[in-house]
């Protein structure tokens, strides 16, 4: 079996798929303290609530935007027999980068581009709601161009928290009601909610008339299905581009 690992800078996805069929998605902390053998206690035990385990996997797939939890994941796939692991780079996933700095995009990014073109094979505006919020531009013929990094939603209402006095932590399950706050959580969660839905309704409206051809607008990230609902611009939710970019890279390479 192949484990995809999504390493970023709060959480890591993963998945265990077998061939192309995802088994078994599950999200942990991305942290930077774990050792090896911790790691792949965490690994074992999250398996086996499904009825895998560890011993199963026979390649790790890695994409990373974190470079210490790449070599911990790397040491505990040695330490524990898993035969092949490969950790995927910016410019050897297999499609144009048309950057100044190609070497700065992070994997996940053309990641989400790959797999977003090999299944739509249109000109594209990927937004992945993540740590940060990125909007990534491919074209129709399937080359990255570029896109736009804003904060992420996350962190955005965490420095609220972190940086007022009477400003409570909220939760973001659900889009509020109105858009004028009647009390303060309900005000925040306006300011953050259908803040960033404008955010992603104007930028994609902007970066949309430098495309030769109308893009399709797809999200991803784990507040992607809540976001669709508060913007007009969001077509599909696609929770699994990133694992699914690494198994079609794979899939090229073998």
């Amino acid at each position: 079996m192949i484990l995809a690992v999504d390493i970023g800078n709060t959480n890591t996805t993963c998945g265990l798929f077998e061939g192309q069929r995802l088994c078994h998605r599950f999200r942990i902390f991305s942290n930077l303290r774990q050792t090896p053998d911790e790691l792949a206690l965490r690994l074992n035990g999250i398996l086996q609530l499904k009825d895998f385990s560890l011993a199963e996997v026979k390649t790790i797939l890695i994409g990373s935007v974190v470079p210490p939890l790449t070599k911990t994941w790397q040491e505990m796939a040695s330490l524990y027999g898993i035969k092949e692991t490969f950790v995927v780079s910016p410019e050897k996933i297999g499609i144009p980068i048309k950057l100044r700095y190609p070497c700065e995009v992070g994997a996940d990014r053309v990641l989400n581009a790959l797999a977003g073109w090999e299944k739509y094979r249109q000109s594209l505006i990927i937004v992945d709601y993540g740590t940060a919020t990125t909007f990534d531009c491919v074209s129709h013929e399937g080359a990255y161009l570029g896109g736009a990094i804003a904060p992420g939603i996350l962190a955005a209402a965490e420095t609220l928290f972190h940086k007022t006095s009477l400003l409570p932590r909220m939760e973001l399950s659900h889009p509020p009601g109105e858009a004028i706050g009647k009390d303060t959580i309900s005000a925040m969660k306006s300011g953050v909610l259908l803040g960033f839905a404008a955010l992603t309704d104007g930028l994609v409206a902007r970066m949309s008339k430098e495309f030769e051809k109308k893009p399709k607008i797809i999200a991803t990230g784990g507040l992607a299905r809540i976001m669709k609902e508060m913007t007009t611009c969001i077509e599909e939710v696609e929770p699994n581009l990133t694992l699914e970019g690494l198994i079609i890279w794979f899939t090229r390479k073998a």
